[in-house]
């Protein structure tokens, strides 16, 4: 899984993530956690028209070249943050699983609750988990 480094800045209940390796990308929320989400939801859509159009993706820079080209200011409060990148390929692959019978029980329920099948909740909650989202 790749991942673009994100520059995490902000203060009180403003907080935003810029994704410099990807034009026009950038996330925002009321704390680092929720500009992070947002960040990380921003950086799926913006490679997901990307790859629709038919272009490449932009090389993803370490931090270290990000540091060198004086990107973050860490002295204004800056950070860096790692954003990670998950596409769905539109291929499903059968994977066996082994869990508690309890928690399949709870799986279950919560997916129906939901409307969802089985695969797609556990994808989901993969998914979230993956991407930082609480």
């Amino acid at each position: 899984m790749a991942h673009y480094v994100g520059i995490l800045d902000g203060a009180d209940d403003v907080w935003g993530v810029r994704v410099p390796d990807l034009p026009g990308c950038h996330g925002g929320g009321a704390n680092p956690e929720e500009a992070i989400a947002d960040a990380t939801s921003a950086v799926r859509e913006w490679v997901e028209a990307r790859l629709a159009k038919g272009a490449s993706l932009p090389k993803a820079r370490r931090l270290a070249d990000l540091l060198r080209a004086d990107e973050i200011d860490s002295a204004a409060g800056e950070s860096a943050v790692m954003i990670p990148v998950l596409i769905d390929s539109g291929r499903p692959v059968r994977a066996n699983l082994s869990l508690d019978a309890g928690l399949l029980a709870a799986i279950d329920a919560e997916a129906s609750r939901r409307g969802l099948t089985r695969s797609a909740f556990i994808a989901s909650a993969a998914r979230e988990k993956i991407e930082g989202h609480r």
